[in-house]
């Protein structure tokens, strides 16, 4: 009877140990579960004049610009500083998406300076009453990663403060030369 109380007593250990051990596997299972920087603005404008914006790159985002940002596949880089992001554009359906794919990076502010390398971004235009709504998507750029603040902010800004004045008021707020 002892020995099979022991065994009992064991057995009751060995399965809480079990259940403990397996709780990190759980979180770690819902942090699998990303959650992309997504975020959307409401514009009284057309769909095409938002395409068009969005694709103005220098008019919201940086003023420093090099390349094309108009046909599928063109290439262009912005600059920050010492900071520098090129870009492929892998999706355009006029008035409707655009897709982009980073290609290179360097930020400097970063322990790995190419972090943002091969993450994507992309935009859906929405047709409403007498407004649309474009949302963002940044792939990749999820709370917990090193450069998800800094990002987090700078595209609140970039699109809830530039873009959306470019398009309710003509003119954006982009990082200057």
């Amino acid at each position: 009877k002892t020995k099979r109380n022991s065994r009992r007593g064991i057995d009751s250990i060995v399965k809480l140990l079990y259940g403990i051990l397996a709780i990190p596997r759980i979180i770690n299972n819902n942090k699998m579960k990303k959650q992309d920087y997504r975020t959307s603005i409401t514009v009284n404008t057309t769909a095409e004049q938002a395409f068009k914006s969005i694709n103005k790159i220098p008019d919201w985002w940086s003023a420093n610009f090099e390349g094309q940002s108009e046909k599928l596949n063109d290439v262009f880089t912005v600059h920050f500083g010492e900071t520098n992001i090129t870009v492929k554009i892998i999706e355009l359906v006029p008035g409707r998406q655009i897709g982009w794919q980073v290609i290179d990076c360097y930020k400097h502010w970063l322990k790995d300076k190419k972090e943002w390398k091969d993450t994507t971004m992309n935009w859906e235009i929405t047709a409403g009453n007498n407004a649309i709504q474009i949302g963002f998507t940044n792939t990749d750029l999820v709370p917990g990663i090193e450069y998800y603040n800094g990002c987090e902010k700078a595209w609140d800004f970039y699109i809830k403060e530039s873009l959306f004045k470019l398009l309710a008021g003509g003119k954006g707020m982009p990082e200057l030369k």
